[in-house]
Parts: structure tokens; sequence; C-alpha cells
């Protein structure tokens, strides 16, 4: 009725005068908060001195060179594998000493194939994976002992070691036999999965800092956007039906509140898509053909409450940040009801949330910055790995004694790379 419609006006209009932006990606400010408990602890762990990491050096033809055949892998959401490595190299947790190493990494740029169109291409990835273990566990003897019990590998793409883009798809390869030991570190997260090995890591996806930063606007400005979302609704080139990319939740979202004033969401993409984010209350970062997407990491930079629709995902760094606490969390069925259960997030919790958001710690977790910065998401997947430790006794073999099955997979990952 008027007078329900009225109270809802007056609840944004109060929401648009006290919701704030309180802070850029470094800044610091009067009005964060910090997440109490073991969670906010671990989050400012300090991961030098309690883990060593052994890197090997492979050829350039697993690396280097095809870096260097397309520069645009630097910036597509799979780059962590690439500034992961280069981080390592100048790490203080970096051995040159293999005997001493806790953990052992193999720098394989596996998503650095892409299409004309920026996509990665996962087809070659199992291939390249594959030769690069059979390197290392040729002229090193680490790998045999423990058959990848103590090596981790990054395998960010869509749905981590599975290497297919399509879920069912990925579903049916399952993750890479030889990597079925190792700790896998992958931006793809969702509980019960055949693509994500327990003990996994989830990470955010690579988002620009110095872009990002770069389009930070007064942290006076008021949030005058109540719902926002940029991105595609239909997937019709891969699913034309439209049935199956994000399992109907972003169609919903469209079918229902496209014409909605409450909700700014299209398809295009402005060139005030970073300063729009930061005008905004809520973002919405529904899953598309994994549970995931950067929208995730842009949101908590930019301190717009992240409303997160993706059944049984596994959030990055999920032990060390309380998503409950500065997230909102819509089922997937619920999605036509948006409207209302976001416009009945009381005042105070949205300030709190946003209170939270604002901490620099926060946002610093979910970035890769060049050069690295106390807190990143490099010193997250290294306070990971020393969580992990001391490795149980169980993962060292008897000599001779084997696990893995070499000959395992599709017949099309046998092929030489």
């Amino acid at each position: 009725n008027m007078g329900g419609e009225m109270w809802v006006v007056l609840i944004i209009a109060a929401l648009f005068l006290n919701c704030r932006f309180s802070d850029g990606i470094s800044r610091n400010s009067a009005w964060t908060e910090r997440i109490s408990g073991s969670a906010g602890d671990v989050l400012e762990d300090n991961p030098v001195g309690k883990l060593r990491v052994y890197v090997y050096e492979l050829p350039s033809k697993y690396n280097k060179k095809i870096l260097q055949k397309d520069g645009r892998c630097l910036t597509h959401m799979f780059a962590s594998e690439i500034f992961m490595h280069q981080f390592l190299l100048s790490s203080p947790v970096r051995t040159l000493n293999p005997e001493e190493a806790d953990w052992f990494y193999t720098p394989v740029y596996t998503t650095c194939d892409l299409a004309p169109n920026g996509l990665p291409l996962p087809f070659k990835s199992p291939r390249m994976m594959r030769s690069a273990i059979q390197l290392i566990s040729t002229r090193w003897p680490y790998w045999n002992r423990t058959e990848g019990g103590d090596h981790f590998f990054l395998v960010p793409h869509d749905f981590g070691a599975c290497f297919h883009y399509q879920e069912e798809k990925a579903i049916q390869r399952g993750i890479l036999p030889l990597l079925q030991r190792a700790t896998l570190v992958q931006t793809f997260g969702q509980r019960n999965h055949v693509c994500l090995n327990q003990g996994s890591i989830t990470i955010p996806p690579y988002a620009p800092p110095e872009k990002m930063e770069s389009h930070l606007i007064p942290p006076d400005t008021p949030r005058s956007i109540f719902v926002y979302f940029r991105g595609l609704f239909y997937d019709e080139n891969n699913d034309p039906e439209g049935g199956y990319y994000a399992r109907g939740a972003r169609a919903s979202i469209w079918e229902n509140f496209k014409n909605n004033p409450l909700f700014d969401i299209s398809t295009d993409r402005p060139s005030t898509y970073y300063e729009d984010m930061q005008r905004s209350i809520f973002c919405l970062c529904p899953l598309g053909w994994a549970p995931w997407s950067p929208r995730l990491v842009e949101a908590v930079v930019f301190g717009c409450i992240p409303v997160i629709i993706a059944d049984e995902i596994v959030l990055p760094f999920a032990d060390a940040i309380s998503w409950e606490q500065i997230g909102v969390f819509v089922a997937e069925k619920d999605v036509p009801y948006l409207d209302a259960i976001l416009t009945s997030v009381p005042v105070e919790v949205v300030l709190r949330k946003q209170r939270l958001l604002a901490n620099p710690s926060m946002k610093q977790s979910m970035l890769f910055p060049q050069p690295a910065r106390p807190g990143d998401a490099f010193h997250q997947i290294l306070n990971g790995l020393a969580r992990k430790l001391p490795h149980d006794p169980k993962i060292f073999l008897r000599n001779d004694e084997h696990v893995l099955n070499w000959t395992a997979g599709p017949t099309s990952d046998l092929k030489p790379w």
C-alpha cells in the first residue's frame, strides 16, 4: 500500500544519508571497525618464520615464455598464478635449500592461454601440469617422497584443477589425478564438490590494485545507489536455452528487478563502474559458471556490502575473514525476494558492515599488490600453508611406494605437451 511504500522510501533515504564510504584501499579512518576474535587475529598473522618454501626452477616454457606471448595474462582474473611466482622469488619464506623446505612450489602458468576475447582456454592445462610434474619428479627427489603431499600448486581457473569452464564437464573430468595429494590454491570454492579437495586454500580472483586505487572518490561521498550490478544475466553463447548459466539466478535478478527503481542493474559496464560501486550500499555478487567472481573483491575494496548469491560457496580465506559479518547471504531460490530482503536489513547492521569493510586490513587481504604489502593476499596464502604444518607423517611414502596413477584421466591429457 501507499503507506508501506512511503516507509520504504524513508528508510532508503536514511540509508543514503548515513551510509558513507569511510575508507579507500589504503587510507586510514576513525570509523573503521575490526572483526573481534580469532578471525581478526588470523587476518593479521605474519607467516615469516613459520614456514620455508622451495621454488622449483623450471624451464621458461612453463612460465616466462608463455607470459611473453600474451601480456594480457597479467591483468585477467586468474593472474594470481603469475604474481604468486614473482612474489615467492623474493619472499623471506623462500629457501634455496630444498632439504629444509616445508613446502615445494611448481610455477606453471596453466591459465595464460587466452582466446582472442581474453578468456583463458584450459584445454592444454592438464598436459602442461603433467609435463611439469614429470620433470620435477625425475630431476629432484622430493616429489617421489610424498607424491605431492608437501607440494602446492596454484590452479586459479573456474573449476580449479578440473580444468574446464563448464561445470558439467568439469565434474566429469574431476581433479587432475596427479594433483590429488597436493594442496591446491584456487579461486574455485564450493562445498561437497568434485573440483574442491579437502584442504585446498581458497583465494580471491585477481583484481588490479593500481587500477582500483586510481578510481577512488572522496570518502564522504553519499551512497546514493541502493543495489548495484553490472554483468551478464544470460550466457547465450554457452547456454543458449538459458536455464543452466548461474543456475538461473542471474536471469531471475533481471526478470524480477530490471524495472525496480531500487536496483541499478545492467549488462553495460560503464567507465564509472568503480566509482558507482563506491556510491552503492549493496553490490550483488551472484554466481556465474563458478560460484565466485571478481565482484566480490571489488565490493570489499570499495566498501560496498557484498550480497552473496551462491549456495554452498567456500569464500576466500574463510578461516581468517568472517564473511557473515561483512556480507549478506541470499539463497539462490530467494532471488525473487531480494528487494524485501535488502530493505529489511536494519540501518545499524548496514553501518556496522560498512565499518568492518572500511578496515584497511580487510581490503588488503583481497589484493595481490606489486610490491607486496603486509597482510595482503600473498601473505594470506602463506598463512594458510603455515596453518597446515606440521605435515602428517602419513604423507611420506615408503621407497618405491606409489599411490597416484600416472595413466589415469582422459586420453587427451596423456598426450605430450
